[in-house]
Formats: C-alpha cells, sequence, structure tokens
C-alpha cells in the first residue's frame, strides 16, 4: 500500500488535510494540553471550548480581513443545510422589512393596525414581489435552487442563468464579484454566496455580501461544521424575526430553531452541541496558514492561481484528448472539471485516464455521481508539486496511442 507522503489526494471533500495538522488533531484527541481528557470529551460548554471557538473565529476574520459589522457563525448540517437555513432566515428578513415598509407608508405603529389588514397587505406583497434568484453555476448550487422551490414554492423562485447550459461542463467560479449586484442604499439587494469550495483561496470583497456560507471540509478543516459570516445588520435588535403565528397566515415555511441565525448569534454558536473538535482542526488550519503566508490570503491566492494555471495549460494544450469549460474567464481555480474524449468512448478513454492516475499516485479524481467525467479539487491543501505531477501525467496521456 501506498504511503501518505506517495498520494496526491484530488477528492473534492472530504479534502486532504495538512499532515501536521492532522498529527496535532490526533494527539489532541488523547490528550488535549495535559487536561487527562481528548478534546473530544470536553464540554462544549467548558471555558476551554469557548476559548478554542473564538480564538478561531478571530483567526478566520484575521485571514480573510471580515469588517467588524459582521458576524461570524459556526453550525451544522454542511452546505446542504445551509441550502434550507438561507431560504428560512432570508425570508424572515424581506417579511420583517417589507412589515416595517408598509408600517412606515401608513404612518402608523404595528399595535395601531388591525392584525387582519397587516397580514392581507403582507400576504399581497408575498405573493407578488417575493422572489429569490439564483445563479446556477454547477450541480450544487441548482440543489439550492431546487431546496428554495421545495421551501416556498417554484413561484418565488428565479434562476437567472445556468452556466451548465452555457459551458455544457461543470467547474466554473464567478472571477470577481458582479458589479451589478453592489450594495446600492436601502434597496441593495440580499447577496448570499455558497463559498464551500474556493472559501480561504483568494481575496473575498466580503462587505458586498449579505452572507456567505461554507462547509469546512474543502479547505477549512474536517466534515461536521459548517461557517456562515453574515451582515450584523440581519439580526436583531436591527431586523426583528418574524412571529411563527405570522409565517403560518403568509404560508411561508418556519425553520428548525438549530437553522436560526438569530438563535446561533445569539449562544455564540454553541446553542447546541457544537463539535469543538471540528472547530480546533479548523483553527490548526488557519494557524498554518497564518503562518506560511504574511500577506494572510493574498499569499494563498498567489498559489491556488498558479497551480489551476498548470493544470488548465496542460488540458489546453490537448483538445483533442479533453474537453474543459471554455471560457477561460469562468473557470474554477478549485474544482477542475473535464470529460476525456481521447478515445472514441468517453466513458472508456476517463476509466484508463482514471487507472493510469492512481497508478502514478494521482487519486480522487473522479468525478460526482450525478455529473461524471474527471473532477480535480485544487484545494489549498494540495501542494504545488502535486499540480505538476498531475500536470505532468495529462500530457503523457494525451500522447498515449489511440
Amino acid at each position: 500500500m501506498p504511503s501518505r507522503e506517495e498520494i496526491t489526494y484530488f477528492g473534492a471533500g472530504p479534502a486532504l488535510l495538512p499532515t501536521e495538522v492532522l498529527k496535532t488533531a490526533a494527539a489532541s484527541l488523547v490528550d488535549y494540553n495535559n487536561t487527562g481528557l481528548g478534546l473530544a470529551e470536553h464540554s462544549h460548554r467548558s471555558e476551554l471550548a469557548t476559548g478554542i471557538l473564538n480564538t478561531t473565529k478571530d483567526d478566520l476574520a484575521k485571514y480573510l480581513d471580515v469588517p467588524n459589522d459582521y458576524e461570524i457563525l459556526f453550525m451544522q448540517g454542511g452546505g446542504s443545510g445551509e441550502f434550507s437555513a438561507t431560504v428560512y432566515n432570508m425570508v424572515n428578513v424581506w417579511v420583517e422589512r417589507r412589515k416595517q415598509k408598509i408600517l412606515k407608508e401608513l404612518g402608523v405603529e404595528e399595535s395601531k393596525i388591525p392584525e387582519n389588514d397587516l397580514v392581507q397587505q403582507l400576504q399581497k406583497a408575498v405573493d407578488e414581489e417575493l422572489k429569490i434568484d439564483y445563479v446556477v453555476t454547477g450541480s450544487w448550487s441548482l440543489k439550492a435552487s431546487q431546496e428554495a422551490a421545495r421551501l416556498v414554492g417554484a413561484e418565488h423562485v428565479n434562476v437567472v442563468a445556468d452556466a451548465r447550459k452555457i459551458n455544457d461542463v461543470d467547474g466554473v467560479e464567478f472571477p470577481g464579484f458582479p458589479k451589478i449586484l453592489e450594495p446600492n442604499g436601502d434597496d441593495s439587494p440580499l447577496v448570499v454566496a455558497d463559498m464551500s469550495s474556493n472559501i480561504l483561496s483568494r481575496r473575498i470583497p466580503i462587505k458586498n455580501y449579505s452572507l456567505i456560507f461554507f462547509g469546512a471540509q474543502k479547505n477549512l478543516g474536517s466534515t461536521g461544521i459548517t461557517v456562515v459570516i453574515i451582515k450584523k445588520n440581519l439580526l436583531p435588535p436591527v431586523v426583528g424575526t418574524p412571529a411563527p403565528t405570522l409565517l403560518r397566515k403568509l404560508g411561508l415555511p418556519i425553520g428548525p430553531i438549530v437553522l436560526s441565525y438569530e438563535t446561533i448569534a445569539k449562544n455564540n454558536s454553541l446553542y447546541n452541541t457544537l463539535s469543538i473538535f471540528d472547530v480546533y482542526i479548523a483553527g490548526q488550519v488557519l494557524k498554518s496558514l497564518l503562518a506560511t503566508f504574511t500577506d494572510k490570503v493574498d499569499g494563498q491566492q498567489a498559489v491556488a492561481d498558479k497551480k489551476a494555471q498548470l493544470i488548465y495549460a496542460a488540458l489546453d494544450a490537448h483538445p483533442e484528448s479533453f474537453k474543459v469549460v471554455p471560457a477561460k474567464d469562468a473557470r474554477s481555480r478549485m474544482n477542475i472539471c473535464f470529460r476525456v474524449t481521447h478515445l472514441e468512448s468517453v466513458d472508456e478513454s476517463e476509466k484508463l485516464f482514471l487507472k493510469g492516475a492512481v497508478e502514478k499516485g494521482l487519486t480522487g479524481l473522479k468525478g460526482h455521481r450525478s455529473v461524471g467525467g474527471i473532477r480535480a479539487s485544487n484545494y489549498n491543501s494540495i501542494p504545488l508539486t502535486g499540480a505538476e505531477k498531475l500536470a505532468a501525467f495529462i500530457e503523457e496521456f494525451a500522447k498515449t496511442p489511440k
């Protein structure tokens, strides 16, 4: 069997973790800081746990330059859980803001207007104005839009664009923030982004987003925690939470309390039992990044860009053997997806490619079961030498006899 040093693992998640981080975490799992207990055995409400949580939040804010008017939440449920949570919470914000707008236009306090009158006006607003727009860039954003339609009804969900239909291949990434969505006063849209794949790999204009979420298991740590970075003006006391009775009357969903951003924020992410061990791993990854890159995320971005350029250059050099996202400015630097067209049968070509890759110690390249093809997840833990090995194998495979 190959050793850890002989393998370059391009799996999409859970992804490769730095070996030194794993060694430190393994020791802490048996005896954390000479306490006689492993970290997974300590109470999540202990002073020790709170210290780990707060330090990890501070290091994440430092690495990404998160502005002070944003709150960082650690949650559970993964990215798929956030597909639901974002709908529950952002629809709540929309309802509360719309309610306040109605009251302002009427020039009355809520206690002075008959409840049925307010409900009728809100119902009219929901029916005519509530719309959740999605830009589909791949299979996961498609699932997010489908979950929204399941929760609030397809009539309230609008897929603005579907990159898969344009590129005919998965694996795209916004090269920058869309100018049309930049904040422009109080009527600016609530902009939400799932950055599970590219978080910590590039500088983000966080101030342009209302909310960012990401699973930890790709660039931040191990499976088990999900991070939400949310603007504080979307939380109480700035924006209240509509009463469940009102939401029922409006025919809108009421989310589980463990997915309530208000509840998680109010309890410093400790409303229920959070896996402090997973938070600790994330914290160790962040400490490693901060120690490696004095310019923080900008330093990691330079490395990520170089690795992606190496792999894409090898693929582009052989268009007869590989099919890649054609729009170069929209290609994902983290999930490099392609089809192998070297032989007449794509299926046989990809089986041959994967077999040869494993023989070279390049593993985890098989695409997601719902998409197929090849996916090289070029996360932060993939060293530059790993990207060079994959690029060399791509060149070698393209020259094999057909």
